[in-house]
């Protein structure tokens, strides 16, 4: 699983969490590295960050990695606090399957990924 976030603490939760459920994690902290590392390892699953501060966010991240065949395929999760009904449907519209709200509730996070997974 590919985690996209340019905060520390949040990729060490989701490190933690999803480490305890027996999933390998590969962390960027920039929409560039996440394009670069997704041609490079091709993740089952991408959790994307929408608004990183440095670089191309989330958003164009995604779309950028949609666009690309060798890619286009593998599941990409925003995960955000920016859970208003536009930013929903600007995740969507760029490509995601889906949403994860930020704070993760670390009881529903595994499960959540599951599920995301399964979409492959």
């Amino acid at each position: 699983i590919l985690v996209v976030d340019d905060k520390e603490e949040n990729r060490r939760l989701i490190r933690k969490v999803l480490a305890l459920h027996g999933y390998g994690i590969i962390e960027v902290d920039t929409g560039e590295l996440a394009i670069e590392t997704a041609l490079s390892e091709h993740p089952d699953l991408v959790l994307m960050d929408l608004r990183l501060r440095e670089g191309i966010d989330g958003i164009e991240a995604t779309r950028r990695l949609k666009a690309l065949p060798e890619v286009s395929r593998i599941p990409i999760v925003a995960i955000t606090a920016s859970v208003s009904p536009a930013d929903v449907q600007r995740a969507l519209d760029s490509g995601c399957s889906g949403f994860i709200r930020k704070p993760i509730d670390i009881d529903e996070f595994p499960a959540q990924v599951a599920q995301y997974l399964a979409m492959e």
